[in-house]
């Protein structure tokens, strides 16, 4: 992902080792298992299972593991209770958070993001609380050198692409969340290889934060997705050049 890019400082994604990847890879397989349990295993016609399967196989996630999940949830595995949740709040310097989770008891993990919040002396907030600064979109990333300028500009444009960022060493295509299908498939049958593409949420203003403010922040991050119920964490804090 580019230095410029849209949800570099949003979207914590790095993983630190390999315990990190083994725990992003288990909270991938939930999600595509509880997609293809509500709408089958074909991805062609269930968008949220080749959403997942796309977060997959960005984040190097093997088919293995991809198709045992899949299995699972067409087999009726043992997802019967699990709940997409989201939660809102405040962080560090005024920032604002959106945390996604799926869980099998809503009791526990509400619990556990408030208790988050708390000892990062920030607060959760109720539903729409922050929410109204964030959009809901798509986000691909393409390397620059694996695809032809001219050819990924037409096919993002023709279908869907509300915004095509060159400025780093990637391009990076964002899209409304209804669009996001579209434009995958498109670049899909085009033989146009994706580094990366996910649905997310994208601040529409965000907050400067200083380096003390930022450590906090991606302290904070960190504690969500050590939490096992978190899918994803999203804010708005500028690091600006930061090195974290």
């Amino acid at each position: 992902m580019s230095g410029h890019s849209k949800w570099a400082n949003n979207k914590h994604k790095k993983m630190k080792n390999d315990a990190a990847k083994q725990s992003l890879w288990g909270k991938i397989a939930k999600e595509i298992t509880v997609a293809a349990k509500m709408g089958g295993g074909d991805m062609n016609s269930n968008p949220r299972l080749r959403a997942a399967m796309l977060k997959a196989r960005s984040n190097s996630m093997p088919n293995r593991n991809i198709e045992s999940a899949i299995a699972q949830g067409v087999g009726g595995g043992d997802t019967s209770t699990m709940e997409a949740l989201v939660y809102e709040g405040y962080g560090p310097a005024g920032t604002a958070f959106i945390v996604t989770t799926l869980t099998d008891n809503k009791t526990r993990t509400v619990a556990s993001i408030r208790n988050i919040f708390s000892k990062a002396g920030g607060t959760m907030g109720e539903t729409n609380s922050v929410s109204w600064g964030f959009k809901l979109c798509g986000q691909i990333i393409v390397e620059k050198d694996k695809v032809d300028e001219e050819k990924l500009m037409e096919i993002a444009l023709e279908n869907g692409a509300e915004d095509i960022d060159d400025s780093g060493e990637n391009f990076e295509i964002i899209t409304s969340f209804a669009d996001f299908d579209t434009l995958s498939k498109a670049f899909e049958a085009a033989n146009i290889p994706m580094l990366d593409a996910e649905t997310g949420y994208i601040p529409t203003n965000t907050v400067a934060v200083d380096a003390e403010a930022a450590k906090k922040v991606q302290n904070l991050v960190d504690k969500f997705e050590e939490n096992d119920d978190v899918q994803d964490v999203y804010h708005n804090a500028d690091f600006g050049d930061l090195e974290l």
